[in-house]
């Protein structure tokens, strides 16, 4: 047990730098004012890595507003939730899924546009609804049209706005077999692309373009989006590296005990909706040779699950630690915290 946590606990200080009418950005810019000051939020996480596998946060949608247990993840970007359209492959009761009510975002809309970027949408009808469909790693995949509705969003203090975002009504799941699907009703994208829950709140003026994540080995643990809850000190940070949407940080050293292994520019993805971490086949290969007795290592060979060459920091390896990703300096952090308790 020592010598897992001991080599979590390396390869995270290894990271060295090496139907809606207009525009939903249109009616943010017009109908926010520019005084408004930048918020944080933070909401409880459930969940753990063994036995569930994920973390998950609840929001609350629509009005009234209806809770929704979302999966939480970095490596995608599109929220979305299994919806009542009616529904096929949904793992959830009825009563549980969102229920549209001709809030259809138009494929002709810029949000319908930031969805499909750099593609473009493929319109015969600019009234046509703006039709998704995201897969995912583990050969999971959803499909739906985009919707607009109201997510009621508490501050600490206890007040709330009510913002419209858009995100995906999912009316075709596919769940990998070899897993049970999750309890949780969709997936809640923090990527960095322009369709994520953040960047549309970053667009509202209602938050920074930063947001963090406090997973408990105990359990549980904490989400929040901005930067007022973020330690004045003590934070280590290395350069986001990657010109796509995920959070990728490198080139990296790879050091065991302190000592260099000979692995090295090593570039590093960090991704929520991974349960462990992955690393490519030579990188896998050189940690199994170095580690004595059997020891559950919580890392696994990426090369055999189809990732080919890329190295995964999954939710195992961030346990214990507040991991900041930050879009606007274009940087990562991570500083060891008690993710038990919600910051004040």
């Amino acid at each position: 047990m020592i010598l897992r946590l001991s080599l979590l606990l390396i390869l995270l200080l290894i990271i060295v730098p090496q139907s809606i009418q207009g525009s939903i950005f249109k009616t943010f810019s017009n109908t926010l004012s520019p005084k408004y000051p930048p918020y944080s939020f933070v909401f409880p996480l459930s969940g753990n890595v063994f036995p569930l596998g994920y973390y998950s946060v609840s929001l609350q949608i629509g009005n009234p507003p209806k809770d929704f247990t979302f999966d939480v993840d970095t490596g995608s970007d599109l929220t979305w939730v299994q919806c009542d359209a009616p529904c096929s492959g949904c793992t959830v009761r009825t009563e549980l899924q969102y229920k549209p009510k001709s809030n259809t975002v138009p494929c002709s809309d810029s949000i319908c546009s930031a969805l499909h970027w750099p593609q473009k949408p493929e319109c015969l009808n600019p009234k046509e609804q703006c039709d998704y469909e995201v897969e995912y790693a583990d050969q999971g995949s959803s499909m739906g049209a985009l919707v607009v509705d109201q997510f009621s969003l508490k501050l600490l203090d206890g007040s709330s706005f009510v913002p419209r975002l858009a995100f995906g009504c999912g009316y075709d799941q596919h769940f990998p077999s070899a897993h049970l699907p999750p309890a949780t009703v969709g997936v809640l994208g923090l990527g960095k692309g322009k369709i994520s829950i953040l960047t549309q709140l970053v667009s509202a003026r209602l938050t920074r373009n930063v947001f963090g994540h406090c997973l408990s080995s105990k359990g549980g643990g904490y989400l929040f989006f901005g930067d007022n809850v973020i330690p004045s000190t003590g934070v280590s940070w290395t350069t986001l590296v990657s010109p796509n949407n995920h959070y990728t940080t490198g080139p990296a050293e790879l050091l065991y005990n302190g000592k260099a292994t000979g692995l090295n520019g090593l570039k590093l993805i960090f991704d929520s909706g991974s349960t462990n971490t992955y690393f490519n086949r030579k990188t896998y290969q050189a940690i199994v040779n170095l580690k004595t007795g059997n020891v559950c290592l919580g890392i696994l060979n990426g090369s055999e699950v189809g990732l080919q060459d890329s190295n995964v920091i999954g939710d195992i390896s961030m346990q214990g630690v507040m991991v900041i990703y930050d879009n606007e300096k274009q940087q990562l952090g991570w500083v060891s915290a008690d993710c038990d308790k919600l910051p004040k």
